[in-house]
């Protein structure tokens, strides 16, 4: 399936997508929960009858009334409002790129455990404008990434059981403002303000059933669920980035056995994958760079156009947009 969070009659609605058309649960049985949330936090009732649903429903869609075309919708994210968000740090040829890129060895802990950090799970949105500050713009960046959901509680969960807790797949786009990022980074704490002002995800969310026909084998020594789907990052209309989410080193069952030791899982932790290789202007212009050292670095402009495309989870599209302000903090440091 694919599950819709979107604005209708001045409220968040939860839907199905078939076909370009948008049914309500309702549509698919009149007990379903009608939001995101309350759907993820009954996951195990409502699933299998929104599944049976949508089934009956793609087999009775012409003679449907209850759709509405999905170019008539204001999209939301999928998990409009995520109980958290964590990003990992899953591709190595993005780490060892980075890494090469700024002249020091590929650090040997990254093949030992999956690590992640907490962003902003109030700064989460969907398709459409995303609203950025001056400083934002000193170096603002795409990230070319896929996420899950959690689906169901969980505490200290093994990866060899962890696929189960995942509700489905979507893209991610985490943003990030680089100045901001490099400058707070350099006293060791991780990305905050570079991070925290907007994570992008959508447009839907595709249930792991949908995605059988793309698993591929996890990496060898690895544990988990991996598909064979293609990534792509486009500015305006240029296409800038391309990888395969099944070149993933760590799986995702692998990062929640991770995120999980010592701490409770809740339905609606929102996870991503990190970067994939070539996914972000900070690995693209770090290697054009090296390369050749009058390489014209690019940065994401007011204005400019990010559209994602995964095989299988559709295409995020997001427009970014300066506020109407001058207010700066990188002018208000101390000792400049």
């Amino acid at each position: 399936m694919k599950l819709v969070s979107y604005y209708y009659e001045e409220h968040e609605q939860l839907g199905v997508l078939i076909n370009d058309m948008v049914y309500p649960m309702e549509a698919l049985h009149p007990d379903l929960p009608g939001s995101m949330s309350l759907f993820l936090n009954y996951w195990e009732d409502s699933y299998p009858i929104a599944q049976a649903g949508d089934i009956l429903l793609r087999e009775e869609q012409r003679s449907s009334n209850r759709g509405i075309p999905l170019n008539e919708l204001q999209l939301l994210a999928p998990i409009p409002f995520p109980t958290s968000c964590r990003d990992g740090y899953a591709f190595r040829q993005h780490v060892a790129a980075a890494r090469r890129n700024r002249k020091v060895d590929m650090i040997p802990e990254f093949d030992q455990y999956p690590i992640f950090y907490f962003t902003n799970h109030h700064s989460i949105q969907g398709p459409g404008d995303v609203r950025c500050m001056p400083d934002h713009f000193e170096k603002l960046d795409f990230e070319l990434e896929a996420a899950i959901v959690i689906c169901k509680f969980g505490r200290n969960i093994k990866a060899e059981e962890a696929d189960e807790y995942i509700g489905g797949l979507m893209i991610m786009n985490d943003l990030s403002a680089r100045r901001l990022q490099m400058e707070e980074m350099l006293l060791n704490l991780g990305p905050a303000k570079g991070k925290d002002f907007a994570t992008s995800i959508g447009p839907w969310l595709v249930t792991l059933d949908e995605l059988q026909p793309y698993e591929i084998p996890a990496k060898e020594g690895h544990t988990g669920k991996s598909w064979n789907l293609n990534m792509r990052c486009r500015v305006n209309g240029i296409q800038v980035s391309e990888g395969n989410l099944g070149d993933m080193d760590w799986t995702f069952a692998e990062i929640i056995e991770r995120v999980s030791y010592g701490v409770d899982l809740y339905p609606g932790d929102v996870i991503g994958s990190g970067t994939v290789g070539t996914g972000c202007f900070l690995e693209l212009n770090g290697t054009g760079k090296l390369n050749d050292p009058a390489y014209k670095e690019q940065w994401l402009q007011a204005g400019d156009t990010v559209e994602m495309d995964i095989d299988g989870l559709g295409t995020l599209s997001n427009t970014m947009v300066a506020e109407d302000t001058e207010w700066s903090i990188l002018k208000r440091k101390k000792g400049n």
